[in-house]
């Protein structure tokens, strides 16, 4: 092979030999290795390999720190960048005689001649060495403790004595001394039989070696063999720069914590496993990192450590409860029964509470006040929104990124296995191709089953029996039933003007000072504009939006309260509210409202709390159509073709000469962008229609809720403490329930109850005369409507 013609890059190699023939991966780090490589590149990669004389020296500047026998080689694949080095793939073609140096270039770069071999054995004596060479490489590598299997086939095929010489004496464990001898030999014969003699000693060094493994591994018992066997682990990393005595350490201690801290036996074997895993392999490998982060967890978790079980105090838990929630008797009434079923069990095994109501009455907060009146540690998840049962149950370690669930990650984070943990919004999860959160669920909240709670990235069985479980949500319609079944429900309702007034005194305002930094006593706000904040500004069935409207005041006095004087305080009344909260975003009373024949008010149940809606109607020429907008459910659609029917087939309040084959009846209930739906618009659509048709107005400040059917009769509905609330808030005075739904008014306050007239119906008959003011139903002459008399309520 000719060589390139000019100077040529010289690569100095610090600890290994290129032999003519053979491929070699090479590492490039050096400043000026990495220059004479991408000079190399730029010359179709020819570049001379060429040994150190003293590999412990940075660089090279002349040819006496080089041996003058190299290799020159081709380079065929070059990786990295030269901030981090270069990992380049050479292959060998032909010694070279290095004799001169350019001196002009900042990195080696020479001229030489090639060196032949010197031919001097006949056809016979070749044959016979390769064939000795084969034999004795084969014997070699057979006794090597590693796969050889690749490196045995590739030297059966050969048939060239100089490359099989070549191949072997680059394989060879021997001094730099000895290699580089090999490569400066021109002499074939010479060269081949130093060779045999440097295998045959390698030979018997590997079978000594064998041999006292042998013995050892006959000798030692199990536990012997593998001290041993790490202690050369040991040192080999070392070698390598793949380990250290500090992460050896690491594990010698994490081994102490396995072996002393109580677990289960299922949980203690599992972590064994992992440590044993994790002393052989690399500890810059990504499993490495995934093993001790599965280990650290599971040894993190509370196996054992719970919080004394004290006797539960009643009188204590009432008054924790009193002073963090104001109202909500009946509520507290319900947890305080409950807990005194725990202290009789003197178990928690099994509790599990399930808050429903409207946003900002308090579902979390009462959870954290329980946790604090049984002395017990707190921990919270949020379900809303989940959609992956993997986000219950954990992942599993073969996917990357893999991670524990939020059941255990909260046990963790509570650092005992008995808290009292809140799985907040549990209506809000829904399901997907990932699958099914709530039938997770299932497993987690059964006192059956969870006390071998399996976790995917655990992988092992975890006690959840002892944890306090109560979970929160704003409606019952989102939860599965079997869920459900599991769960002790408690529902809240939204407070009324007195409750809100007291808690915005006693807990929100001086909350939001304290946010605000605003000392107590520089703020002030009037009852009076306190009561115009809950009534015109705010209309909800929490408290959640009047924090937020007293936070906005807190802001807006800031800077009035900094240019005070000292002593002095920011007043906040009636007249002020305008300029610091802007316009009233809120009629105060449904009175407001002007009052016209075809417009009824509603009560609706919404999952934030009771509501009012207005059920308009109007009349107009055409094919006897019943027009229904408002984007209502199917079974309001339905009531709206109930009360059709009625006005149609039974009313005689009705005009009998009315021709409804020429009118369209187009009945609305704004507003149009929510959907609504349910049956409980009956009696209301009923009486729309009978008051646009009499053209009679209804009283605005009557309210109205129940189901209708075709025989008129009036059915029971559910919400009505929610609505009748909603309904006082909004300055009704008159309220018409179904009589079935007396025994709900119980649960209305008593001092909502003396403020509104409540009347209960068995049908429709009965609500028309309410609503309309007939003293009984009379009988029209055709063409005539029927007179009324002067309904009570206009005195009002």
């Amino acid at each position: 092979m000719a060589i390139p013609a000019g100077f040529i890059s010289i690569l100095p190699l610090r600890n290994t030999v290129v032999f003519p023939g053979v491929h070699q991966v090479l590492r490039v780090g050096r400043a000026k290795s990495i220059k004479a490589v991408q000079r190399a590149q730029d010359l179709d990669g020819w570049i001379i390999c060429v040994t150190q004389k003293n590999g412990d020296l940075a660089d090279v500047e002349s040819l006496q720190g080089i041996y003058a026998t190299g290799v020159l080689c081709k380079i065929e694949s070059v990786k990295g960048n030269e901030e981090q080095g270069l990992q380049i793939v050479v292959r060998g073609y032909q010694k070279i005689n290095i004799n001169s140096l350019n001196e002009k270039t900042e990195f080696l770069e020479g001229l030489g001649d090639v060196i032949n071999d010197v031919i001097d054995i006949d056809d016979q004596l070749k044959k016979a060495l390769i064939l000795s060479l084969k034999e004795i490489s084969l014997e070699v590598l057979s006794l090597v403790p590693a796969d050889t299997s690749q490196l045995q086939k590739l030297v059966e095929g050969i048939e060239d004595l100089s490359y099989l010489g070549f191949l072997a004496a680059s394989h060879l464990d021997v001094a730099l001394t000895e290699k580089q001898h090999i490569l400066e030999n021109p002499s074939l014969k010479e060269r081949t039989m130093s060779l045999l003699t440097l295998l045959q000693k390698l030979k018997e060094q590997l079978q000594v070696q064998s041999e006292i493994r042998s013995r050892l591994s006959s000798k030692f018992g199990k536990f012997q063999r593998e001290q041993i066997l790490r202690e050369q682990l040991k040192v080999i990393k070392e070698e390598l720069g793949e380990g250290s005595e500090d992460s050896e350490d690491d594990l010698s201690k994490i081994e102490e914590r396995v072996n002393s801290l109580e677990m289960p036996d299922e949980a203690r074997k599992l972590a064994r496993q992992q440590l044993k895993h994790l002393r052989q392999i690399n500890p810059n490998s990504p499993e490495y990192q995934v093993t001790r982060n599965h280990l650290d967890f599971l040894l993190s978790l509370p196996w054992v450590t719970v919080t004394e079980e004290n006797d539960i105090d009643l009188r204590k838990v009432q008054e924790i409860l009193d002073h963090d929630h104001y109202g909500l008797e009946k509520i507290k009434k319900r947890i305080i029964q409950h807990l005194a079923v725990l202290k009789m069990r003197k178990t928690h095994q099994g509790s599990l509470l399930l808050l429903v109501g409207p946003p900002g009455v308090g579902k979390t907060s009462l959870g954290q006040s329980i946790a604090r009146a049984l002395g017990k540690k707190y921990v919270r998840a949020s379900l809303g929104g989940l959609r992956d049962d993997a986000e219950i149950r954990g992942h599993r370690r073969t996917y990357v990124g893999a991670m524990a669930g939020r059941i255990l990650t909260g046990i963790k984070r509570a650092e005992v296995k008995n808290p009292v943990f809140v799985l907040d919004e549990i209506d809000k999860m829904t399901h997907s191709w990932a699958g099914d959160p709530a039938s997770t669920l299932l497993e987690v909240l059964d006192p059956e089953q969870n006390a071998h709670f399996q976790d995917h990235y655990l992988d092992t069985g975890f006690d959840l029996s002892k944890v306090f479980f109560i979970a929160t949500a704003n409606s019952l319609d989102g939860i599965p039933r079997p869920l459900l079944d599991r769960m002790e429900v408690i529902e809240l309702s939204g407070y009324t003007l007195a409750e809100k007034v007291h808690i915005a005194k006693k807990h929100l305002l001086p909350k939001q000072m304290k946010e605000h930094g605003i000392v107590d006593g520089a703020l002030q706000i009037t009852d009076a504009a306190l009561n115009k904040i809950i009534t015109t500004y705010t209309r909800e069935a929490g408290v959640r939006d009047l924090q937020r409207r007293i936070a906005t005041l807190c802001r807006a006095c800031c800077e009035k309260v900094v240019n005070l004087e000292s002593g002095s305080l920011a007043r906040v009344d009636l007249a002020d509210l305008e300029d610091l909260l802007g316009a009233e975003r809120y009629s105060a009373d449904v009175t407001d409202a002007v009052s016209v024949p075809g417009v009824v008010t509603g009560m609706a149940w919404t999952p934030v709390g009771g509501d009012i809606l207005f059920i308009e109607s109007a009349q107009m020429s055409g094919s006897g159509q019943l027009l229904i907008t408002g984007q209502l459910g199917e079974v309001m659609k339905e009531s709206a073709l109930i009360a059709y029917s009625l006005i149609k087939s039974q009313l005689t309040l009705v005009n009998p000469g009315f021709d409804f084959s020429k009118q369209d009846i187009h009945i609305h209930v704004p507003a149009g962008a929510i959907p609504k739906d349910g049956p409980s618009a009956g009696v209301t659509m009923v009486t729309a229609m009978a008051s646009l048709l009499l053209r009679t107005p209804v009283n605005p400040k009557l309210a109205m809720t129940g189901e209708i059917t075709l025989r008129g009769a009036v059915m029971p509905v559910g919400g009505i403490k929610e609505k009748v609330l909603a309904a006082h808030r909004a300055g009704v005075k008159i309220i018409l329930l179904p009589r079935l739904n007396e025994k709900d008014l119980k649960e209305v306050p008593e001092e909502i109850r003396k403020q509104l007239t409540v009347h209960l119906v068995d049908n429709v008959g009965e609500v028309l005369k309410l609503a309309l003011g007939f003293e009984q139903l009379p009988n029209p002459i055709k063409g005539e409507l029927p007179n009324p008399v002067v309904a009570p309520w206009s005195t009002l």
